[in-house]
C-alpha cells in the first residue's frame, strides 16, 4: 500500500523543519495532510505520523507483534546499552519489564517521597536571590540527585560525587545534536573512539564498580535502592541477572528518568509564570489535598510534552476505523503533540487548563500520552508523576519565584526531548 501522503520538500529540509520548528513544522504537516502524513529524513525510513487517538490505540493494542523502528535503537542503544528494556521486543521485553515495575508502584514508591523533599530543599537554599537564573539546569540537579539516591542508593561523598560527574559528561553529550551525529557515523562505520563513547566507558567503570560493591554486601533485603532490588530479582527460571544486563537496566533508569522529568519540570513552571491564576490557585490548594497539584502536573504534561512521538515498527498490516491502511514493516509514530491540541479532544486546547482533569471528563487512555502507551507505556510514569508533584510542592513551599522573562519560552528539538530553549528564566524574590 502507497504511505500516506507528507511533504515533498528534500528530506534535509524535513530535518531542519522538524528540529528547527517541531511544533510548528508539525501543526502545518497535520494542517496541510491530515491525522496521517509521511516524513523522510536523511539516512532513515519513510516515518508515518500519527494523529489519531482511535489509530494509535490500533497500533499499541497490537503491542505483542510489534517492533522498534530502526532509527530508535541506534540512536539509544551507544549509550544504554543492547540489553535495556526499552530497546528489547516481544516476550523478552515483558520479562524484564515484569522484573522491573515493582519499585515504581505502591508503598516502595513512596518512600522515595521525603528524599525528593530533601534534595529539592537542599538546591533551593542554593539558588541566588534577586538576579535572574535558569531554571531547568535547577530541575536537572535536583532530578538528578533523586535518580542517584533512588537507583544505587549513594550517600553525599566523594563516591557519589564521581558517579555525578561522570553521568553529567553522559548527559551533556546525550543532548547535543552534533554529538549526536558523530555517534551515528562512528556506529554505522563500528569506529566507537567518539568522546562520547569514552565518557560511557568511565560512566561504566564507576557503575560497573557500584555493582561489584553491592552484590558483596549482606542485608539487601532492607535496603530501598532498586540496584539492590534489582540484584536479587530472579526470572521465571530463577536465574538472575548478569553484570551486563544490570548496567544497561540501571543505565536506562538514570538516563530516561532524569533528563525527561527535568524537563517537564521545567515546562511546568513555565505553564504556571504564563498563567498567574493557575499559580495563586495552586498555591491556595496545598495546604489541602494534591487534586489540583495533580491537575496541573497533567495539564503540564499534556500542553508541552517532554516526548513529542513515541514509534513502533507494525508487526502486521493496519486498518483503521476511517479508512487508513498501512503495511506490516512500517515505522508509524504517535505524535504526542499533534494529539494534544486536539479540539474534539481537549476544547481551547492552546490554553493552559488544569480544569480539565478535574471531575469525571478524562480523556482517553490514547488521547493523554505523555508516557506513551500499550505494552510499551513507560515504566516510571507513576514515579515520574510523584517525583513532579513533590519537587513542585516543595518549591512553591520554601520559594516565591517570579518570570524574568514574560515572553513564553521558546521551544527546541534535542535528539530525545523538547525542551524550553532558554531553560525557564526565572527571579526568587524571596525564601519562604
Amino acid at each position: 500500500m502507497p504511505l500516506p501522503p507528507g511533504p515533498r520538500l528534500p528530506s534535509p529540509l524535513q530535518l531542519v523543519g522538524l528540529f528547527r520548528r517541531p511544533t510548528g513544522f508539525m501543526d502545518r504537516c497535520h494542517e496541510r495532510y491530515g491525522d496521517a502524513f509521511t516524513l523522510r529524513l536523511p539516512g532513515t525510513e519513510p516515518m508515518v505520523f500519527l494523529a489519531d487517538p482511535d489509530a494509535v490505540k490500533a497500533v499499541w493494542t497490537r503491542d505483542k507483534v510489534n517492533g522498534l523502528p530502526a532509527g530508535r535503537r541506534i540512536t539509544l542503544q551507544p549509550v544504554l546499552g543492547p540489553r535495556s528494556v526499552l530497546l528489547q521486543e516481544g516476550a523478552e521485553h515483558l520479562r524484564r519489564r515484569r522484573l522491573m515495575l515493582p519499585p515504581f508502584h505502591g508503598e516502595r514508591m513512596r518512600r522515595y517521597g521525603e528524599l525528593m523533599d530533601a534534595i529539592t530543599l537542599r538546591d533551593v537554599e542554593q539558588w541566588p536571590v534577586g538576579r535572574p537564573f535558569a531554571l531547568m539546569p535547577r530541575m536537572q540537579s535536583i532530578t538528578r540527585d533523586v535518580i542517584l539516591r533512588a537507583v544505587f542508593g549513594t550517600h553525599a561523598g566523594p563516591r557519589e560525587d564521581e558517579l555525578r560527574r561522570r553521568i553529567d559528561d553522559v548527559l551533556v553529550r546525550t543532548t547535543s545534536a552534533p554529538t549526536q551525529v558523530a555517534v551515528l557515523l562512528a556506529e554505522a562505520t563500528r569506529v566507537r573512539r567518539t568522546p562520547f563513547h569514552r565518557a560511557v566507558r568511565r560512566m561504566d567503570d564507576v557503575v560497573y564498580e557500584e555493582i561489584r560493591e553491592r552484590q558483596r554486601e549482606p542485608g539487601l533485603d532492607e535496603r530501598d535502592d532498586i540496584l539492590s532490588m534489582l540484584i536479587q530479582a530472579r526470572d521465571e527460571d530463577g536465574a538472575p541477572l548478569d553484570e551486563g544486563e544490570l548496567r544497561d537496566q540501571l543505565v536506562t533508569l538514570l538516563l530516561a528518568g532524569h533528563e525527561t522529568t527535568a524537563t517537564a519540570l521545567a515546562w511546568a513552571f513555565d505553564a504556571l509564570f504564563r498563567n498567574p491564576e493557575v499559580l495563586a490557585r495552586l498555591r491556595a490548594s496545598l495546604g489541602g489535598g494534591d487534586e489540583y497539584l495533580d491537575a496541573v502536573v497533567e495539564e503540564s504534561l499534556r500542553i508541552r510534552p517532554t516526548i513529542h512521538d513515541v514509534g513502533r515498527r507494525l508487526g502486521e498490516p493496519l486498518a483503521t476505523r476511517d479508512g487508513l491502511t498501512i503495511d506490516a514493516g512500517t515505522a508509524v509514530f504517535a505524535s504526542v503533540h499533534l494529539i494534544h491540541r486536539r479540539e474534539d479532544v481537549f476544547p481551547d486546547a492552546h490554553a493552559f487548563r488544569p480544569e480539565r482533569f478535574l471531575g469525571d471528563e478524562r480523556p482517553s487512555t490514547y488521547a493523554w500520552i505523555p508516557f506513551g502507551g500499550g505494552m510499551r507505556r513507560c515504566l516510571g510514569a507513576a514515579f515520574a508523576q510523584f517525583e513532579m508533584r513533590r519537587v513542585l510542592r516543595t518549591i512553591l513551599e520554601h520559594a516565591d519565584l517570579a518570570p524574568a522573562d514574560r515572553r513564553p519560552e521558546p521551544v527546541e528539538r534535542r535528539p530525545v526531548t523538547v525542551v524550553p530553549r532558554h531553560g525557564t528564566p526565572a527571579v526568587l524574590a524571596a525564601r519562604r
